[in-house]
């Protein structure tokens, strides 16, 4: 595979397995299997990945695989893509010739599209290897469990992340339209876990509720106090919230009862308020039911963090997104109070977890992901694929190289026929932006000589000026140098 058409070799090979991306996808999604139940789907994804010469090794609980594509022999992965593969326990109610033929699972969360992307991401990394264009090793993960959140944790428990230094996974959003990409550097998904608590007291009559715990009223000051009090103490940034969803207390309407029960859920976007909620909550609880004579327990379920995108990691994304799709379509994706178990993942290692659009343009349908009539514009599976692939590609490029989100630069540096490369403000050899710069590597010396440095980055092509390749710069002359093998075009070097 020629280094610098990475694009046209994408396009090529979506040309011909496009079509055959989009069946797998539409067999999935006939035969949706629920979490910890993904026999077929895993037998589905082993049976085309062994057939394309990849060895895949199922996780020890029988569903979900790991499966490691190009380097050497002895390298080890330093780069992982993530898909989950699970469904939802909720009816398929369109009438589509791919309907689930499972009664009550539907991949109504896009799991199918997930991992019909990955695997033809597998699929053209594994031709790059064949080729001698994949120098280091790329991992796929196609996980289990997601919807009950205990999938990433089996694979981090069975090693899926040993020796990988960068991960990166996608989510269908059916807000986007098919061609867009959401990115968002820091907290993208919340924190979600489950609360409840259980009251109980001296029951007995309304007419004598002094006579009584007053149970009821005590649960509804629990309902009321804990969010309120909680908001207050918690700082209003973190977005932490407390929402009740179920509640329970007596069987008539003249009797005062001696148990009842609150429960709901913690969402929270912020790491140290969710480290947090916990102990306040057990604080506020007990302050609260201290007054009305009744004992109180709270059960404070841990289900998943937030998922926290790094800064050079999404940079990444943006780059590979620019370049295979335009600059045009990436956007800011909002943050979402929904958990995500990708994050578990974002606790151990760099990554970014990025939202891809499938709505169809013009489509006035507002049908959101877990519902029964979900489903997507399947032009976005080839759309994945080319930003999961050419992502893989610019992380394995910049192996070894620290590269950081940053923002203006001055100086300006020309990368000849590729896009542009630049340095961050700050640095000797800086270069002048006419907008935003989106990644860049820090400088090293290059050995054996301490009167260079080196550096590399990314930025949008338009956002540069033109100008030779002898540049001067407030620390001299700087030299844009020819991309080495294997590193995608769109990273560069420069000498200042």
């Amino acid at each position: 595979m020629a280094e610098h058409d990475l694009v046209g070799e994408l396009d090529a090979f979506l040309e011909h397995h496009e079509p055959d991306l989009i069946d797998f996808r539409r067999d999935l999604h006939a035969h949706p299997e629920v979490g910890y139940s993904e026999h077929r789907t895993t037998r589905k994804i082993a049976q085309r990945l062994e057939a394309a010469g990849i060895q895949p090794l199922v996780l020890p609980k029988g569903t979900g695989l790991i499966a490691d594509i190009g380097g050497g022999a002895d390298d080890e992965a330093t780069v992982a893509l993530r898909a989950d593969i699970d469904a939802l326990p909720i009816s398929d109610e369109k009438k589509v010739p791919y309907r689930s033929v499972n009664l009550g699972a539907c991949h109504a969360c896009g799991h199918d599209v997930h991992t019909s992307i990955l695997l033809g991401t597998g699929l053209f990394l594994a031709r790059a290897a064949a080729a001698g264009a994949l120098p280091a090793k790329v991992r796929l993960i196609f996980q289990p469990a997601e919807e009950i959140a205990g999938g990433a944790l089996d694979v981090l428990a069975a090693g899926g992340l040993s020796s990988v230094d960068r991960i990166f996974a996608l989510h269908c959003d059916p807000k986007l339209e098919v061609g867009k990409v959401g990115t968002r550097i820091g907290p993208i998904t919340a924190a979600c876990d489950a609360i409840k608590v259980q009251l109980s007291g001296r029951g007995g009559h309304t007419a004598r509720p002094h006579l009584t715990a007053d149970l009821v009223y005590a649960l509804g000051k629990i309902i009321t106090e804990l969010p309120a009090t909680l908001a207050r103490l918690i700082d209003p940034r973190s977005s932490l919230s407390l929402v009740w969803g179920r509640v329970n207390a007596g069987g008539v309407g003249n009797a005062i009862p001696d148990a009842g029960m609150v429960e709901g859920t913690v969402r929270c976007l912020d790491d140290a308020a969710w480290q947090a909620a916990p102990e306040m909550l057990k604080n506020i609880m007990e302050s609260v039911t201290s007054a009305y004579g009744v004992a109180a327990d709270l059960s404070y379920v841990r289900t998943v963090p937030p998922a926290v995108n790094e800064a050079t990691s999404t940079a990444m994304v943006a780059a590979a997104a620019d370049r295979v799709l335009g600059p045009d379509a990436v956007v800011q994706a909002p943050q979402s109070l929904g958990g995500e178990d990708f994050a578990w993942y974002l606790q151990s290692i760099p990554g970014s977890l990025f939202r891809l659009g499938t709505r169809r343009p013009g489509s006035v349908d507002e049908i959101d992901i877990h519902q029964p009539m979900f489903d997507v514009d399947e032009r976005c599976i080839a759309i994945g694929v080319q930003v999961m692939a050419t992502t893989a590609m610019t992380a394995i490029g910049l192996a070894g190289g620290a590269v950081h989100a940053a923002g203006p630069a001055d100086g300006l540096i020309d990368a000849g026929d590729g896009p542009m490369v630049a340095m961050a403000s700050g640095n000797p050899g800086g270069v002048r932006l006419t907008g935003p710069l989106l990644a860049w590597a820090g400088l090293r010396r290059p050995a054996g000589d301490a009167s260079r440095r080196v550096g590399i980055l990314w930025a949008r092509k338009e956002n540069l000026a033109s100008c030779p390749n002898q540049a001067s710069s407030r620390a001299g002359p700087a030299t844009c140098l020819p991309r080495p093998a294997g590193r995608p075009r769109m990273a560069g070097g420069f000498i200042a």
